[in-house]
């Protein structure tokens, strides 16, 4: 019943859920932003019907991604007052920003891209979709930019305790946003991808509305490809840049106790033992580390114990060696993860340059419509092993996830919500998967019927029919 640690959790619950929605509506967004555009430059109806139905379920997964949103964002008052106290007057102002501008971008053009198909010329209809899409980019930019600052704080100067902003353009331009942004952009493409290629496949197994489905799946296996490729070579950049800003998280999540040798290994896999701070076994690839470290073959990275004995010196005492177990495995759960799926871009990519998509085995059918799954544990992955590699600091160097709780609120009122909080949650997540399935089996010519009968309340068999 301790009130941090109980305060994490609800904050890590909350954060994972709320993530599992946002990757996918920039994902779909950018992916039916595609297909529509395929329609207006080709004129042909199916590309229309695949921006409808796809749309389906991004408006799906939009409206509940909002509503986890909502209850993320009030933890800030209700857990963490003492952190919002500190250094409100800096995250506040890129949260405000994706608010006000970003959010209410996405939301407008929402509107506009749902009603406006009969409405609106074909261009200007195109543009709404675009601009929803641009928001939902710009949303998890602001975001991130917050986000940058509790990994490395810039722009920013002490003022009776707390963290005033005094360079808004030093916030924007944090090296750990210019490379976290892309990272999870691209993650977030590569979500909705896989899971536009899973439905894709499932579909086309089922041998059902085949040729919507196989246009579907070559539009989504060759951005889920890109998007793979991309997500791996801005992590990459990531964990170099994490070297000379984070060094002990990056050498948790290597379990690497001692100073390296140079060149470096890198440890595939580990018995870790953080009691006695050590490893009990180790798989490694000589020079491996040192390569995605520096992009060469040579140096040495430092080791926990060494940069422990550094903090104390700079910090006072304390201990600053994150949960190392944790670190460790997240990082590797999140790269083969994103593995796995460069390689399913690939043989996916392979047939549909090949025009065998739906002559492929029934195997590699089942194993995209599993895929869908993986960037979800990729991103989840990647997110746990950057927030619990910072530990224990909140905001880096500058103040510590022990002193961030709210003074006030004791361990029963966390616990209460944290029950609540997941039972709301666990309701959504059936609520959404049932209606994800339900507009699934309908297919796509159900879902313009749909929409056909109800544009038209009055028309034979639509929602206005009493007979």
């Amino acid at each position: 019943m301790d009130p941090v640690m109980l305060a994490r959790i609800q904050f890590a619950s909350t954060t994972i859920f709320h993530f599992i929605f946002v990757p996918l509506s920039i994902g779909l967004a950018f992916l039916i932003a595609i297909m529509e555009t395929m329609y207006v430059v080709k004129g042909n109806e199916v590309y229309k019907k695949m921006a409808k139905f796809w749309g389906k379920l991004f408006l799906i997964n939009f409206a509940v991604g909002v509503v986890t949103g909502i209850l993320q964002e009030f933890q800030f008052g209700m857990n963490w007052s003492d952190y919002s106290r500190f250094v409100g007057d800096v995250f506040g102002a890129p949260l405000a920003i994706e608010a006000l501008l970003a959010f209410f971008l996405e939301s407008t053009f929402i509107g506009l891209w749902i009603f406006g198909w009969d409405r609106l010329s074909k261009k200007v209809h195109l543009l709404c979709i675009w601009l929803v899409s641009f928001g939902t980019a710009m949303s998890a930019f602001w975001i991130l930019a917050a986000n940058s600052f509790m990994q490395r704080p810039v722009g920013f100067e002490m003022n009776n305790g707390r963290a005033e902003m005094n360079d808004f353009f030093a916030l924007i331009t944090n090296g750990q946003l210019l490379v976290e942004f892309p990272h999870t952009v691209f993650g977030a493409l590569a979500t909705g991808a896989f899971l536009v290629t899973g439905i894709s496949a499932y579909k086309l197994m089922k041998k059902k509305d085949i040729d919507f489905f196989k246009k579907s799946f070559n539009i989504a296996i060759i951005i889920a490809l890109i998007s793979s490729v991309l997500v791996a070579l801005f992590g990459h950049q990531q964990a170099q840049y994490l070297v000379d800003t984070q060094p002990m998280k990056m050498a948790a999540a290597e379990s690497l106790w001692e100073t390296s040798d140079d060149p470096a290994p890198w440890t595939v896999f580990a018995g870790i033992d953080p009691d006695n701070q050590k490893n009990t076994m180790e798989l490694k690839i000589p020079y491996m580390l040192s390569f995605l470290s520096y992009s060469k073959f040579s140096g040495e990275v430092i080791g926990m114990k060494e940069l422990q004995a550094q903090y104390e010196e700079q910090y006072g005492p304390g201990d600053y060696i994150p949960p190392v177990r944790t670190t460790f495995w997240s990082f590797r759960i999140m790269v083969a993860a994103g593995s796995i799926m460069i390689l399913l871009g690939l043989y996916g990519t392979w047939l549909t340059m090949r025009k065998k998509v739906e002559k492929a085995g029934k195997w590699f059918l089942r194993v995209l419509l599993f895929s869908i799954s993986l960037p979800f544990i990729a991103n989840t992955a990647g997110w746990i092993m950057t927030e619990i590699g910072r530990q224990p600091w909140t905001v880096f160097g500058l103040i510590q996830t022990k002193d961030s709780i709210s003074p006030n609120v004791g361990a029963g009122s966390i616990l209460f919500s944290l029950i609540a909080f997941s039972t709301i949650y666990a309701v959504l997540a059936a609520v959404m998967a049932y209606l994800f399935v339900k507009v699934i089996k309908k297919g796509p010519y159900a879902v313009e019927e749909d929409d056909h009968n109800a544009a038209d309340p009055f028309n034979k068999g639509g929602i206005g029919n009493v007979s």
